[in-house]
């Protein structure tokens, strides 16, 4: 087999296993991959984070449950293991001690863990602690073990209040903090924004950033508040602290702006209120960072998941509207709103008009 190339057949194979709820397949495929010659690092990058990736577009797609994405995701972490069981006592221990953790909240752990797999491969000694770690916790963990260096995970944005929180207090202990994930933006634009010493898109991308020189010391003399000053107008508090009177105020005008909603049963009322309550976890993260796409990115992934369990993404433009008359006087939220609300209406407007997608 050639390790130059990605692992199609593996990747279909342990689809194959974990899609079909099959934990003792998935770990066969992973151990027969490395038997055959592909390198452990390879395993990881090529084959279990594809397939993970995969997972997660097959929810969105509507064409697996949230069950079942969970128990997939379970099964790629077991067989992850087994992968790691065979392959730990060949790895070395020269380069320093790096502790991995996903940040408050953050319970996609899979990420952080091929991170900490790579970074073993590569020679660091790896104190792995897993999904929603609170900063309290991590920071007494730093004072007892003392790491060279904090690597935190995140895939949700509207985590990258806690991120920053947890940035800034791990290197007040002195401590240097690798980020990564969805959740720090495209191109890792959020990152910056909050401080951290480096980011990397993926587990070999930030093994790679370590190889090439160590991240330096931080000064610890400064406040979250420092690094992003359009905070001062409190419109991100303000919409963070009323998150739940601006979901009910939503949900109850809704219906009108709305009318298909008048034949909901209770489980989709219920369901189209979490929709509610992530539109809006999702403004006050965008008003965290100051950046308007940050939000239209989110409701046009939205619409996407909505489309594919047959509810039109129209019916997000309301609920918009409605957040933009409750919010009018907070100029970065009506703004937020404006361009989120413009580019779903031009979506749609779109789609009506194409004949590819006209029914």
């Amino acid at each position: 087999m050639s390790t130059s190339t990605p692992a199609h057949q593996q990747v279909d194979e342990l689809w194959a296993a974990v899609s079909h709820g099959d934990e003792i397949a998935a770990t066969a495929v992973l151990l027969a991959a490395l038997d055959d010659g592909l390198p452990a690092e390879r395993v990881l990058i090529d084959v279990i984070a594809p397939v993970q990736q995969k997972v997660g577009e097959e929810w969105a797609a509507n064409r697996i449950t949230v069950a079942q994405e969970h128990a997939a995701t379970a099964i790629n972490d077991r067989a992850l293991a087994a992968l790691s069981h065979r392959y730990a006592a060949h790895t070395a221990d020269a380069r320093g001690k790096v502790l991995v953790a996903c940040v408050d909240e953050e319970w996609h752990g899979l990420p952080a863990r091929l991170v900490a797999e790579v970074l073993r491969l590569r020679g660091w000694r790896v104190d792995y602690l897993g999904a929603q770690v609170p900063t309290e916790h991590l920071i007494a963990h730093i004072h007892q073990t003392g790491p060279d260096l904090v690597a935190l995970s995140s895939s949700i944005p509207t985590r990258l209040p806690l991120a920053h929180a947890a940035i800034t207090a791990v290197q007040a202990t002195g401590t240097p903090v690798l980020v990564g994930g969805a959740a720090f933006g495209p191109h890792g634009q959020y990152a910056r924004l909050l401080g951290a010493d480096a980011w990397a898109p993926d587990a070999a991308a930030a093994a790679d950033r370590l190889e090439r020189s160590p991240l330096p010391r931080p000064v610890p003399a400064h406040q979250p508040i420092d690094d992003l000053p359009h905070l001062a107008d409190q419109e991100y508090t303000l919409v963070a602290r009323t998150r739940t009177d601006l979901v009910r105020t939503v949900m109850g005008s809704l219906t009108d702006r709305f009318p298909a909603m008048a034949d909901y049963t209770a489980a989709q009322r219920k369901r189209t209120a979490e929709d509610v309550a992530h539109i809006v976890d999702f403004l006050a993260t965008a008003l965290y960072v100051n950046d308007p796409d940050l939000y239209t990115r989110f409701l046009t992934w939205t619409a996407h998941v909505l489309t594919a369990r047959g509810v039109p993404a129209r019916s997000l433009i309301p609920a918009l509207e409605i957040l933009g008359e409750e919010l009018k006087d907070f100029d970065r939220a009506a703004a937020v709103l404006r361009q989120a609300t413009d580019h779903l209406t031009g979506a749609e407007q779109k789609n009506t008009t194409d004949p590819r997608t006209a029914s």
